[in-house]
């Protein structure tokens, strides 16, 4: 069988796809051309056909047939570790549980960040593609438990993704520590050489071989402005059509409105003090939750902070925001 040997599982917005990146480039792994499969958030089972906006679009993009999911891993060099990054299975309970019973021996990789931080990163992604009608990350909180009922998927989750206390509490249920490595967003991003060799430690494959974490999917920040109502209206009402339209479709229509909403977008913002205050109490109970499951103090996270807890910086020339679910060139 073609199945990975480890997986990154998440959280989302915390550096996963230049994790996933970075990973490709050891000469003992074999990542997935495919970041972000997400196979086990549905265990061979198709995925939903509606969402919020954008979700049927994504939900075209999962791997959740088991022949297609092994043949990400086929062509992995004999001796070679097979890994994949999805970031939602550490949110999904039940992804775990399908994960535990098909690869019980897997690693597993989480990298957290400042869940405050976190949400805001998630809210920009989808406001910067279009997708977010609200221009406010603390507003567009409030409204997650409608959208979650309505059954917009997981990336609308801004507060939930962000409780990690208590998915690390359920996924040591299941898996021992031993076979779990978590650490921290910052250490990526400040440490990239030391974390990098922590990992491939982690994975018992030659450490000193990767020094760098490059700059992936990077979030324009556009302003609240009469263009971009008007091509995020268009841009949400071609992908609700695109829910009927065939193939891809429906993404060669979002693609350029897409593009042409990022174009010459301004930096990231970081938070305001103001936002990240009225955001810290919806993680303050998970915050002590995780340090009780860790043992590790994240009390920074309750507190403010001078910079955001990112990259907060220009968009490297060329780049456009990551859609994962495709394939990546080698």
């Amino acid at each position: 069988m073609a199945l990975p040997d480890f997986l990154v599982i998440g959280a989302p917005k915390t550096g996963t796809t230049a994790l996933h990146a970075a990973l490709a480039g050891h000469p003992g792994l074999h990542l997935s051309a495919v970041k972000e499969p997400k196979f086990f958030l549905t265990g061979g089972a198709p995925p939903p056909a509606r969402g919020g906006p954008g979700d049927a679009q994504t939900y075209r993009e999962h791997v959740w047939r088991r022949a297609d999911y092994e043949a990400l891993f086929a062509d992995a060099p004999p001796g070679t570790l097979r890994g994949e990054s999805t970031p939602f299975y550490l949110y999904d309970r039940a992804a775990q549980r399908r994960i535990h019973e098909l690869i019980p021996e897997a690693r597993l990789i989480a990298v957290l960040r400042d869940p405050v931080e976190r949400a805001h990163s998630n809210w920009t992604h989808l406001w910067s593609a279009g997708l977010e009608p609200i221009d406010d990350v603390v507003l567009a909180c409030r409204e997650e438990e409608r959208r979650i009922d309505a059954g917009w998927a997981a990336f609308w989750h801004y507060v939930r993704l962000g409780r990690y206390g208590e998915q690390l509490e359920h996924l040591y249920g299941l898996f021992p520590r031993e076979q779990v490595l978590v650490f921290r967003y910052r250490e990526l991003l400040e440490q990239p050489a030391p974390t990098l060799d922590r990992i491939c430690s982690f994975l018992n494959v030659e450490p000193g071989v990767l020094t760098e974490v490059p700059r992936e999917n990077v979030t324009v920040h556009p302003g609240r402005t009469t263009r971009h109502r008007v091509l995020s209206w268009m841009l949400r009402a071609g992908v609700s059509a695109g829910t009927v339209l065939p193939g891809d479709l429906a993404g060669r229509v979002a693609t350029p409105l897409e593009r042409a909403l990022q174009r010459n977008g301004p930096a990231r913002r970081p938070l305001t003090w103001e936002q990240r205050e009225a955001l810290i109490p919806l993680f303050e109970a998970d915050v002590k939750l995780l340090e009780k499951v860790t043992g590790e103090d994240f009390g920074d996270w309750l507190e403010p902070k001078a910079a955001s807890g990112g990259r907060v910086g220009a968009r490297p020339d060329g780049q456009r925001q990551a859609r994962n679910g495709r394939p990546t060139a080698r």
